[in-house]
Protein backbone atom coordinates (compact mmCIF):
# COMPACT_ATOMS: atom_id res chain seq x y z
CA UNK A 1 0.00 0.00 0.00
CA UNK A 2 1.01 3.59 -0.51
CA UNK A 3 0.06 6.30 1.39
CA UNK A 4 -0.09 10.08 1.30
CA UNK A 5 0.26 12.12 4.76
CA UNK A 6 0.09 16.02 4.60
CA UNK A 7 1.26 18.31 7.33
CA UNK A 8 -0.10 21.41 7.83
CA UNK A 9 1.91 23.92 9.55
CA UNK A 10 1.44 27.81 10.35
CA UNK A 11 4.56 28.61 8.25
CA UNK A 12 5.12 25.56 6.14
CA UNK A 13 3.52 22.38 4.90
CA UNK A 14 4.78 19.37 3.39
CA UNK A 15 3.11 16.38 1.21
CA UNK A 16 4.69 13.04 2.34
CA UNK A 17 4.55 9.91 0.18
CA UNK A 18 5.61 6.41 2.41
CA UNK A 19 3.96 3.20 4.34
CA UNK A 20 5.51 0.72 7.07
CA UNK A 21 6.80 -1.64 4.12
CA UNK A 22 8.33 1.27 2.67
CA UNK A 23 9.71 4.01 5.27
CA UNK A 24 9.46 7.67 4.03
CA UNK A 25 9.71 7.85 -0.28
CA UNK A 26 9.34 11.34 -0.71
CA UNK A 27 8.94 14.73 0.38
CA UNK A 28 8.04 17.96 -0.98
CA UNK A 29 7.65 20.70 1.82
CA UNK A 30 6.67 24.69 0.47
CA UNK A 31 5.40 27.52 2.57
CA UNK A 32 1.65 27.91 3.83
CA UNK A 33 0.43 31.12 2.14
CA UNK A 34 -3.21 32.21 1.66
CA UNK A 35 -6.09 29.30 2.36
CA UNK A 36 -6.57 29.01 -1.54
CA UNK A 37 -2.84 29.07 -2.41
CA UNK A 38 -1.81 26.37 0.06
CA UNK A 39 -4.30 24.50 -1.03
CA UNK A 40 -4.02 24.25 -4.42
CA UNK A 41 -0.07 23.72 -3.61
CA UNK A 42 -1.46 20.66 -1.46
CA UNK A 43 -3.19 19.35 -4.20
CA UNK A 44 -0.35 19.76 -6.93
CA UNK A 45 2.19 17.93 -4.56
CA UNK A 46 0.41 15.24 -3.61
CA UNK A 47 -0.66 14.89 -8.03
CA UNK A 48 3.45 14.92 -8.17
CA UNK A 49 3.77 11.95 -5.77
CA UNK A 50 1.36 9.86 -7.20
CA UNK A 51 -1.57 7.87 -6.73
CA UNK A 52 -2.22 6.63 -3.14
CA UNK A 53 -4.58 4.39 -1.09
CA UNK A 54 -5.45 7.13 1.46
CA UNK A 55 -4.22 10.67 2.22
CA UNK A 56 -3.69 11.57 6.01
CA UNK A 57 -3.70 15.08 7.42
CA UNK A 58 -2.06 16.50 10.56
CA UNK A 59 -3.14 19.76 11.55
CA UNK A 60 -3.16 22.01 14.61
CA UNK A 61 -6.29 22.56 15.88
CA UNK A 62 -9.18 23.11 16.62
CA UNK A 63 -10.90 20.80 14.18
CA UNK A 64 -13.68 18.56 13.77
CA UNK A 65 -12.11 14.96 12.52
CA UNK A 66 -15.72 13.43 12.50
CA UNK A 67 -16.92 16.25 9.38
CA UNK A 68 -13.10 17.15 8.24
CA UNK A 69 -13.14 20.54 8.97
CA UNK A 70 -10.40 23.09 10.10
CA UNK A 71 -11.56 25.25 12.27
CA UNK A 72 -9.87 28.65 12.74
CA UNK A 73 -6.47 27.76 14.33
CA UNK A 74 -4.54 30.12 15.98
CA UNK A 75 -1.57 29.28 13.74
CA UNK A 76 -3.31 29.29 10.69
CA UNK A 77 -5.37 32.86 10.27
CA UNK A 78 -8.38 32.66 7.58
CA UNK A 79 -8.45 28.91 7.85
CA UNK A 80 -12.45 29.19 8.91
CA UNK A 81 -14.36 26.14 9.14
CA UNK A 82 -11.94 24.66 5.79
CA UNK A 83 -13.49 21.45 4.05
CA UNK A 84 -10.16 20.37 3.80
CA UNK A 85 -11.24 16.25 3.83
CA UNK A 86 -14.21 16.39 1.25
CA UNK A 87 -11.92 19.04 -1.20
CA UNK A 88 -9.30 16.33 -1.20
CA UNK A 89 -11.58 13.07 -1.19
CA UNK A 90 -13.54 14.79 -4.05
CA UNK A 91 -10.07 15.05 -6.19
CA UNK A 92 -8.59 12.24 -5.16
CA UNK A 93 -10.99 9.64 -4.76
CA UNK A 94 -9.80 7.81 -2.06
CA UNK A 95 -10.14 8.02 1.45
CA UNK A 96 -9.30 11.36 3.52
CA UNK A 97 -8.64 11.50 6.97
CA UNK A 98 -7.71 14.38 9.75
CA UNK A 99 -6.44 14.45 13.01
CA UNK A 100 -4.64 17.23 15.41
CA UNK A 101 -1.52 17.19 15.83
CA UNK A 102 -1.12 15.33 19.31
CA UNK A 103 -3.90 12.75 17.94
CA UNK A 104 -1.86 12.08 14.68
CA UNK A 105 1.52 11.90 16.47
CA UNK A 106 0.10 9.17 18.92
CA UNK A 107 -1.18 7.41 15.54
CA UNK A 108 2.70 7.53 14.64
CA UNK A 109 4.33 6.26 18.07
CA UNK A 110 1.27 3.05 17.90
CA UNK A 111 1.78 1.95 14.28
CA UNK A 112 5.30 2.75 13.55
CA UNK A 113 7.61 4.06 16.92
CA UNK A 114 7.70 3.18 20.84
CA UNK A 115 3.57 2.26 20.90
CA UNK A 116 3.90 -0.69 18.67
CA UNK A 117 1.86 -3.63 19.72
CA UNK A 118 0.17 -1.81 22.73
CA UNK A 119 -3.88 -1.91 23.22
CA UNK A 120 -3.47 1.48 25.70
CA UNK A 121 -1.07 4.01 24.97
CA UNK A 122 -0.40 8.02 26.22
CA UNK A 123 1.46 9.77 23.47
CA UNK A 124 2.25 13.18 25.10
CA UNK A 125 4.12 15.79 23.15
CA UNK A 126 6.07 17.98 25.99
CA UNK A 127 7.60 20.22 23.13
CA UNK A 128 6.83 23.90 22.67
CA UNK A 129 3.61 22.77 24.83
CA UNK A 130 1.37 19.68 26.15
CA UNK A 131 -0.85 17.84 24.48
CA UNK A 132 -1.98 13.92 24.69
CA UNK A 133 -3.11 11.75 22.09
CA UNK A 134 -5.14 8.63 23.26
CA UNK A 135 -5.12 4.78 22.25
CA UNK A 136 -7.66 3.47 24.10
CA UNK A 137 -8.60 -0.30 23.98
CA UNK A 138 -6.59 -0.05 20.53
CA UNK A 139 -8.17 2.72 18.62
CA UNK A 140 -7.47 6.31 18.54
CA UNK A 141 -9.28 8.22 20.96
CA UNK A 142 -10.36 11.87 20.24
CA UNK A 143 -13.67 12.40 22.63
CA UNK A 144 -17.10 14.27 21.85
CA UNK A 145 -15.29 17.06 19.60
CA UNK A 146 -11.73 16.25 19.43
CA UNK A 147 -11.23 17.76 22.84
CA UNK A 148 -9.66 14.49 24.52
CA UNK A 149 -6.14 15.13 25.51
CA UNK A 150 -5.76 18.48 26.46
CA UNK A 151 -3.77 17.40 29.77
CA UNK A 152 -1.79 20.97 29.04
CA UNK A 153 -4.66 22.38 30.53
CA UNK A 154 -4.64 20.83 34.13
CA UNK A 155 -3.83 22.51 37.05
CA UNK A 156 -0.75 21.37 39.01
CA UNK A 157 -0.40 24.24 41.38
CA UNK A 158 -2.12 27.16 42.97
CA UNK A 159 0.73 29.23 41.73
CA UNK A 160 3.47 28.87 38.87
CA UNK A 161 4.29 29.44 35.73
CA UNK A 162 1.57 29.84 33.02
CA UNK A 163 0.73 27.50 30.01
CA UNK A 164 -2.03 26.62 28.45
CA UNK A 165 -3.75 29.66 29.52
CA UNK A 166 -3.51 29.23 33.24
CA UNK A 167 -1.11 29.27 35.93
CA UNK A 168 0.37 26.26 37.24
CA UNK A 169 -1.19 24.17 34.80
CA UNK A 170 0.40 21.19 33.41
CA UNK A 171 1.95 22.19 30.47
CA UNK A 172 2.96 25.71 32.63
CA UNK A 173 5.73 23.20 34.50
CA UNK A 174 5.97 20.45 32.12
CA UNK A 175 6.86 21.79 28.18
CA UNK A 176 9.80 23.63 26.56
CA UNK A 177 8.14 27.15 26.94
CA UNK A 178 7.27 25.78 30.79
CA UNK A 179 10.75 25.15 31.40
CA UNK A 180 12.44 28.22 30.07
CA UNK A 181 9.63 30.06 32.57
CA UNK A 182 10.65 28.44 35.41
CA UNK A 183 14.53 28.94 34.78
CA UNK A 184 14.13 33.12 34.05
CA UNK A 185 12.10 32.77 37.38
CA UNK A 186 15.08 31.51 39.66
CA UNK A 187 17.59 33.61 37.59
CA UNK A 188 16.04 36.38 38.29
CA UNK A 189 15.27 35.64 42.00
CA UNK A 190 19.35 35.34 41.83
CA UNK A 191 20.01 38.25 40.10
CA UNK A 192 18.24 40.73 42.68
CA UNK A 193 20.35 39.05 45.35
CA UNK A 194 23.68 39.58 43.42
CA UNK A 195 24.10 36.44 42.10
CA UNK A 196 23.80 34.51 38.52
CA UNK A 197 23.69 30.87 38.03
CA UNK A 198 25.19 29.39 34.84
CA UNK A 199 22.38 29.75 32.19
CA UNK A 200 21.98 33.27 33.06
CA UNK A 201 24.66 35.75 34.02
CA UNK A 202 22.94 39.20 33.72
CA UNK A 203 19.35 40.72 33.05
CA UNK A 204 20.32 41.06 29.35
CA UNK A 205 20.09 37.08 29.12
CA UNK A 206 16.90 36.32 30.84
CA UNK A 207 14.87 36.23 27.69
CA UNK A 208 17.44 34.05 26.26
CA UNK A 209 16.81 31.24 28.49
CA UNK A 210 15.60 27.90 26.76
CA UNK A 211 14.68 24.12 28.41
CA UNK A 212 17.68 23.66 26.13
CA UNK A 213 19.98 25.84 27.47
CA UNK A 214 19.07 24.92 30.97
CA UNK A 215 19.23 21.22 30.33
CA UNK A 216 22.89 21.60 28.99
CA UNK A 217 24.03 23.71 32.25
CA UNK A 218 22.31 21.04 34.23
CA UNK A 219 24.00 17.99 32.79
CA UNK A 220 26.93 19.47 33.05
CA UNK A 221 26.03 19.46 37.14
CA UNK A 222 24.82 22.93 37.12
CA UNK A 223 22.76 22.68 40.68
CA UNK A 224 20.53 25.52 39.17
CA UNK A 225 19.60 24.03 35.80
CA UNK A 226 18.83 20.61 38.43
CA UNK A 227 16.95 22.55 40.54
CA UNK A 228 14.56 23.86 37.46
CA UNK A 229 14.64 20.16 35.82
CA UNK A 230 13.36 18.76 39.40
CA UNK A 231 10.88 21.04 39.70
CA UNK A 232 9.66 20.09 36.39
CA UNK A 233 10.15 16.47 37.03
CA UNK A 234 7.99 16.31 39.96
CA UNK A 235 4.97 18.05 38.09
CA UNK A 236 5.24 15.35 35.59
CA UNK A 237 5.19 12.50 37.89
CA UNK A 238 2.25 14.09 39.53
CA UNK A 239 0.34 14.85 35.95
CA UNK A 240 1.31 11.12 34.63
CA UNK A 241 0.36 9.43 37.82
CA UNK A 242 -3.11 10.96 37.21
CA UNK A 243 -3.32 9.67 33.96
CA UNK A 244 -1.96 6.42 34.87
CA UNK A 245 -4.79 6.14 37.90
CA UNK A 246 -7.40 7.45 35.20
CA UNK A 247 -6.83 5.56 32.58
CA UNK A 248 -4.83 2.59 33.47
CA UNK A 249 -2.31 2.70 30.43
CA UNK A 250 0.37 0.17 29.54
CA UNK A 251 2.87 2.18 28.29
CA UNK A 252 3.01 6.18 28.35
CA UNK A 253 5.18 7.76 25.04
CA UNK A 254 6.72 11.06 25.90
CA UNK A 255 8.74 13.19 23.38
CA UNK A 256 10.49 16.09 22.59
CA UNK A 257 11.96 17.71 26.07
CA UNK A 258 11.86 14.23 27.62
CA UNK A 259 13.74 12.21 24.61
CA UNK A 260 16.44 14.73 25.08
CA UNK A 261 16.58 15.23 28.39
CA UNK A 262 15.39 11.92 30.03
CA UNK A 263 18.47 11.79 32.35
CA UNK A 264 17.20 14.51 34.43
CA UNK A 265 13.68 13.67 34.40
CA UNK A 266 13.19 10.22 34.84
CA UNK A 267 14.28 8.95 38.56
CA UNK A 268 12.27 12.32 40.36
CA UNK A 269 9.36 11.15 37.99
CA UNK A 270 9.68 7.75 38.62
CA UNK A 271 9.73 8.28 42.41
CA UNK A 272 6.73 10.53 42.18
CA UNK A 273 4.71 8.67 40.77
CA UNK A 274 4.97 5.30 43.09
CA UNK A 275 4.14 7.36 46.13
CA UNK A 276 1.28 8.37 43.94
CA UNK A 277 -0.32 6.12 41.47
CA UNK A 278 -2.33 2.77 42.93
CA UNK A 279 0.12 0.48 42.87
CA UNK A 280 -1.51 -2.37 40.51
CA UNK A 281 -1.48 0.61 37.72
CA UNK A 282 1.55 2.07 38.06
CA UNK A 283 3.67 -1.61 37.98
CA UNK A 284 2.04 -2.10 34.74
CA UNK A 285 2.75 0.95 33.26
CA UNK A 286 5.48 1.62 31.24
CA UNK A 287 7.50 4.96 30.46
CA UNK A 288 9.22 5.58 27.27
CA UNK A 289 10.75 8.54 25.24
CA UNK A 290 9.67 8.86 21.96
CA UNK A 291 11.00 6.83 19.10
CA UNK A 292 10.21 8.82 15.96
CA UNK A 293 12.77 12.09 17.14
CA UNK A 294 12.26 13.89 14.15
CA UNK A 295 10.59 12.20 11.65
CA UNK A 296 7.27 12.11 13.70
CA UNK A 297 5.70 14.87 11.97
CA UNK A 298 6.14 12.92 8.58
CA UNK A 299 5.29 9.11 10.33
CA UNK A 300 2.13 11.49 11.72
CA UNK A 301 0.34 12.24 8.97
CA UNK A 302 1.21 8.86 7.00
CA UNK A 303 -0.18 7.15 10.19
CA UNK A 304 -3.63 9.37 9.75
CA UNK A 305 -3.84 7.71 6.21
CA UNK A 306 -3.14 4.09 7.48
CA UNK A 307 -5.80 4.57 10.01
CA UNK A 308 -8.22 6.03 7.72
CA UNK A 309 -8.20 3.13 5.77
CA UNK A 310 -7.71 0.09 7.67
CA UNK A 311 -8.38 1.18 11.53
Amino acid sequence: MKFTGIDIGGTKCAVISGSAETGIRDKIKFATTNVDETIENIIKTAEKLGVCDAIGISCGGPLDSKRGVIMSPPNLPGWDNIEIVRILEEKFKVPVGIQNDANACALAEWKFGAGQGCQNMIFLTFGTGMGAGLILNGRLYSGTNDMAGEVGHMRMADFGPVGYGKAGSFEGFCSGGGIAKLGRILAEEKLQRGESTAFCKSRDELENITAKSIAECAKCGDADAIRVYDICAEKLGAGLSVLIDILNPEKIVIGSVFERSEELLRDKMERVIKAETLSYAGEVCEIVPAKLGDSIGDWAAIAVAENTLCG
